[in-house]
């Protein structure tokens, strides 16, 4: 018989994260380990305030489906059993891992990926005054990518500026996490396209994103908090021209899978992300990474100190995970 063990876990924080929405000092995630007794698979997910999760809500209801865990739920039950989000991350993850283990074929390849190569992924510059991210800007120089984070009270047009002077050889992505406005999209639009930003990742409030089909823009827009899972897509059809695919929104693997599938037949291309979690979040978003136009899966980066064992990375690649850790 299965057993499924959760736990809470907390990770600090090199420094502050901040985005839009505020700062965070710690990563603070669920782990759901399901165990035969002689094999165990793990998956880790991070509750979201944006989409109404907390951390202890997300636990129990993790730990709510331990007594179909243990008559057998399979990751195609779990799929009904639960709605995407991060609770069903965690599960769905760690039922991965757990088929992957026992089965000892690798999670890539049951996802019908041959060659799982290493990964470029991109770098978080967290949202403060103009002349800090120039600063962080600066000692991330080197990163081929650079995330940027936007949507202060103000200052966004000088931060775009001084961010790319201080990196002028980067790829730069803008992400907003919602913070621009009617009033101001247009400018931020035309500022990124004349800093050679190469994308701009969720300007609006999901529920005002249909004025994306009125505002001339330069530079691509890529959906995040207004995706989720296949159900949300269709929608975003003449809106965006890529989909941000973080697990946490999906509820797993499984369904990002098929998001991903649906996505570029509807022509979008696709960005692999993450929370702030640990390099066991990251592993499964793994899978993704030869699908993507960008992945950003520097979760671990952040931290001040990842779980054991990790996934490697050389700066800004990012190795598969060995089984060890996942899959």
């Amino acid at each position: 018989m299965r057993q499924l063990i959760v736990s809470i876990e907390r990770f600090p924080i090199a420094g502050t994260f901040t985005i839009a929405r505020g700062s965070r000092t710690e990563a603070v995630v669920v782990t759901a380990t399901v165990t035969d007794g002689d094999t165990l698979g793990r998956g880790e997910c991070v509750p979201y305030a944006r989409y109404g999760e907390t951390v202890e809500g997300v636990a129990a209801a993790i730990e709510a489906l331990a007594p179909r865990i243990a008559a057998g739920l399979t990751r195609e039950g779990l799929q009904t059993a639960m709605p995407a989000g991060a609770a069903r991350n965690a599960l769905d993850c760690a039922l991965w891992d757990l088929d992957a283990k026992r089965s000892g074929i690798r999670a890539h390849v049951t996802a019908g990926i041959d060659r799982w190569p290493p990964a470029t992924t991109a770098y978080t510059i967290s949202l403060a005054a103009p002349d800090i991210m120039a600063d962080a800007a600066a000692m991330a120089a080197d990163r081929p990518i650079l995330k940027v984070k936007f949507g202060g009270e103000g200052g966004d047009l000088e931060r775009i500026a001084a961010v790319r002077r201080a990196a002028p050889e980067a790829t730069l992505i803008a992400d907003a996490n919602e913070g621009w406005t009617a009033d101001n999209l247009a400018a931020h639009f035309a500022a990124c396209a004349q800093a050679g930003y190469a994308l701009v990742e969720q300007p609006l409030p999901a529920k005002e994103d249909g004025l994306l089909a009125t505002v001339p823009r330069q530079v691509s827009i890529c959906a995040d908090e207004s995706v989720h899972d296949r159900a949300s897509l269709k929608r975003l059809v003449g809106l965006y021209d890529a989909v941000n695919i973080k697990l946490d929104k999906t509820g797993g693997l499984t369904e990002a899978l098929e998001l991903a599938d649906s996505a570029q037949e509807l022509g979008f291309s696709i960005m692999v992300g993450c929370m702030v979690g640990t390099s066991l979040a990251m592993a499964p978003a793994m899978v993704l990474a030869p699908r993507a136009r960008f992945v950003d899966l520097d979760g671990p980066l952040l931290l001040a100190k990842d779980r054991d064992p990790a996934l490697t990375y050389d700066g800004s690649i990012v190795y598969p995970p060995q089984p060890a850790l996942w899959g």
